[in-house]
């Protein structure tokens, strides 16, 4: 099974730098689907005391946990980006493939596939990455459109959070000096001015608490109270769709949106927080919050966890845990029920079944950061953020908004509100009203399952319809040309391959992938690093090295070395064919940026 590894900084710099410059691209994302702001909109938001350019960004999950993860989210629009959320218990085995996304959403994953101390240096080469682009120039973003928030998650119990370990992480977010200056020394030479870039050392003093499914109501309010006390970090509260009780919970679910066939565990309601027991201890941390000189806020809402029914998961899983369309409708009628009894008194942030069409929905209530993670597994994946400025900006326009405030004010055509406040109070009101009813979340509307064509995929060629490397999230899928030869005759010039170190086979790819296998275990599976490659045994998996190559295809292994007569063996044949075009210098890949940077080095 193949573990996520992070990739150096110096190799990520300078994929991402020659990407730019010699495709229009970075990590596979082109560049016309970048947003870079338009100076005729305001879209920026405050967050904590903090300003962020766009209520935008991904949900922690798979979209947040590699330093290239974060970078492409950003490109797409992000500015306020929740992290993957870590936890001292960071060995975790998580069953594969983890993700579904052949209708709504489900997964069986739930934290962080990296240390603690990965994960940190993750986020402080994604934070460095992306001032190393803003300050390039090779980026025309509007004035001020840089401007980003990282957002710090931890989990799931106190004791964890007051273990050595996550606490030296909290710190390290708050003052990352020794990171980055270590960091820094790794930058290649041919950067230049870049490598001195006053970059930040703080990168978050703000944090979304993930409170587990079962979590009791006390340990919640306890690991929020320490956090705000022993860190002064302000505090966003994720709750579980389980708040609106079992009655209304499967109403929505099963009579409402049509959802028959999803079973909730009756203990996920007795474990659960109640909803008066969660108002009880939000008023009461409101009310820290404000005598430390802090914010706290919700979040709506965590996944919901339904019986395992499907067959795509492995049968050792008895639950999953629901996202997209259904979690939709169930996470803003909580957002309503907390605006009923609480008015605006709490900032609300949002990640439940966002897509293009409702993400302006989701700021005209003033919902601040609007996440997502269920839509940007689908087809396109990162290239899907532009479509949801496009509809923000043609929503904006349409009503005459030149901010985000101003478009809160004038979102919906209805009675006039007296303030902001009043008309988020108001748009809440139209809006759920409107989704609750709204057919497109209904499960009629997502049955249907992305066609196969019955062909299975084979090492080299297939459609080439390149759906699998967007929807992957970590950017390990890609394509390079590859000239066919008479010892490897070819159909296609542009073959795909897998970077290993990147693949978590969360399956994502093989759901959007018309042929059947899966491109993350049929095609070319790329280490650069043999302790990884020879973990990584018995699967079929190509190691590239300076001056050689080996595969290892159905337990035999074959090694081609530079300079070495191979023979008429049509394995090493192919090793050879495939390590020249790898490394060709037009070539722009994970697996050649790699080799350069050693070399540089």
């Amino acid at each position: 099974m193949s573990e996520l590894s992070p990739y150096p900084l110096a190799a990520l710099a300078r994929r991402m730098l020659r990407d730019l410059e010699a495709r229009q691209s970075i990590f596979s994302l082109p560049s016309r689907k970048f947003v870079l702001g338009d100076p005729r909109r305001d879209l920026s938001v405050r967050f904590h005391g903090h300003t962020a350019a766009t209520p935008f960004g991904p949900a922690a999950g798979p979209h947040t946990q590699l330093a290239q993860n974060i970078v492409l989210s950003w490109l797409a629009g992000g500015r306020i980006m929740e992290l993957k959320t870590v936890q001292i218990n960071d060995r975790l085995s998580i069953p594969r493939p983890c993700i579904d996304m052949q209708t709504v959403g489900y997964n069986v994953e739930w934290s962080q596939e990296l240390t603690l101390e990965q994960s940190l240096e993750e986020y402080v080469k994604a934070a460095m990455l992306i001032r190393i682009l803003e300050a390039s120039g090779g980026l025309a973003l509007a004035p001020g459109f840089g401007r980003t928030v990282f957002d710090m998650s931890v989990g799931y119990d106190l004791a964890g959070i007051r273990s050595e370990r996550v606490q030296a992480f909290l710190h390290g977010m708050m003052d990352a000096t020794p990171v980055v200056e270590r960091l820094r020394r790794e930058l290649p030479a041919e950067l230049g001015p870049l490598r001195d870039l006053d970059f930040t050392t703080r990168l978050s003093d703000t944090l979304t608490l993930s409170t587990f499914h079962g979590c009791p109501p006390d340990e919640i309010e306890a690991m929020v109270a320490h956090l705000m006390q022993e860190h002064g970090l302000s505090c966003v509260v994720k709750l579980n769709p389980t708040l609106l009780g079992a009655v209304e919970v499967r109403r929505l679910l099963h009579d409402v949106l049509g959802y028959a066939e999803l079973r909730i565990p009756d203990e996920a309601f007795e474990k659960d927080a109640t909803w008066d027991q969660a108002a009880a201890f939000i008023d009461r941390l409101h009310g820290k919050a404000r005598s430390l000189g802090l914010g706290l806020g919700v979040k709506f809402s965590n996944t919901l966890i339904v019986e395992n029914h499907r067959n795509f998961f492995p049968s050792s899983e008895r639950v999953m845990y629901l996202s997209g369309p259904p979690l939709h409708v169930l996470a803003m009628n909580l957002v309503q029920r907390l605006r009923r009894g609480f008015g605006d008194r709490f900032p609300v942030s949002f990640s439940a079944g966002i897509e293009r069409a409702n993400f302006p929905d989701a700021v005209a209530l003033g919902l601040v950061p609007v996440t997502v993670c269920t839509d940007l597994l689908k087809t396109g994946g990162y290239a899907r953020g532009a479509g949801y400025f496009d509809e923000l900006a043609r929503r904006m326009d349409a009503v005459g908004a030149a901010s985000i405030e101003q478009f809160i004010m004038r979102a919906y055509a209805v009675e006039g509100a007296a303030d902001i406040t009043a008309a988020k109070l108001r748009n809440t009101e139209v809006y759920v009203e409107r989704a609750t009813g709204d057919a497109r979340y209904r499960a009629a509307n997502h049955r249907k399952v992305p066609k196969k064509i019955g062909r299975r995929l084979k090492l080299f060629d297939c459609l080439t319809c390149d759906k699998c490397i967007p929807v992957c999230p970590n950017d390990a899928n890609f394509t390079f040309r590859m000239p066919a030869t008479p010892e490897v005759p070819l159909s296609e010039v542009r073959q795909i391959a897998n970077f290993a170190d990147f693949c978590n086979d969360c399956g994502n790819c093989d759901i959007f992938c018309p042929e059947d296998g899966g491109p993350y275990l049929l095609k070319p599976r790329l280490f650069v690093s043999r302790e990884h490659w020879l973990a990584d045994a018995p699967r079929d998996a190509v190691l590239v090295e300076h001056g050689a190559i080996t595969g290892r295809f159905d337990g035999v292994v074959v090694r081609v070395a530079d300079g070495e007569l191979i023979g008429a063996d049509p394995r090493a044949q192919a090793l050879r064919s495939l390590r020249a075009a790898l490394l060709d210098p037009e070539e722009v890949n994970y697996v050649s940026e790699f080799l350069r940077a050693q070399v540089a080095a």
